[in-house]
């Protein structure tokens, strides 16, 4: 029986991630608006760790045969809902300023607007949009350059992490740009090859 129960348990650790995930960030965004140096560091570890979510979630659902129908809805929220939530959050901290607030509205418009096509394809009965190579490194140097904007003059003095950062953040919306019109381009391919079907 004890056997069976841990069986069932580990079958929702995915979600149990993911809404961890989702916890986190009014945490996150909290712990931020306190300001100052030892707040802003555990604003980052806190976002590393959610970020880190994001990755072990999609493992043990592979590893423990545990895709949800719900996992797949959250999951993507979750990660607009981290990722929104700390650009606007360090633009209003003056983090992001100047002209770097363009890439992260090009990353918030790409969040958005590529979440609203999957949601159009599920509903449509559509097979989704798969995660790409290219969407998987624009993730990680987004969360890359998210950390070293919240740790830029507060840890490592020596070094330019600001800079580093808003590098890393237009890098960031490049990929997002580039993996967009790959999702994009994929999903017309979907709806025609579906007209193309009907009209058979």
């Amino acid at each position: 029986m004890s056997g069976k129960s841990t069986t069932i348990g580990l079958h929702h650790l995915p979600n149990a991630l993911t809404l961890l995930r989702m916890g986190l960030v009014p945490v996150v965004a909290g712990v931020m608006m306190i300001g100052g140096p030892a707040a802003l560091v555990i604003a980052a570890v806190l976002f590393a760790v959610a970020s880190a979510t994001d990755w072990l979630d999609g493992y043990a659902a592979r590893r423990l045969n545990a895709v949800s129908d719900l996992g797949r809805m959250l999951d993507p929220i979750a990660d607009k809902l981290l990722v929104v939530t700390v650009l606007v959050m360090l633009v209003a901290l003056d983090r992001i300023a100047g002209v770097t607030v363009v890439a992260a509205l090009v990353i918030m418009l790409r969040e958005f607007l590529i979440g609203g096509v999957r949601e159009f394809l599920a509903g449509i009965g559509s097979s989704g949009l798969k995660v790409t190579p290219i969407a998987k490194l624009k993730t990680a140097v987004q969360m890359v350059a998210l950390v070293l904007l919240m740790l830029a003059g507060v840890v490592l003095p020596g070094l330019p992490l600001l800079l580093i950062g808003e590098v890393a953040l237009w890098l960031s919306a490049a990929l997002a740009a580039i993996s967009g019109v790959d999702y994009l381009n994929k999903a017309a391919g979907q709806l025609r090859a579906r007209a193309a079907a009907r009209s058979v």
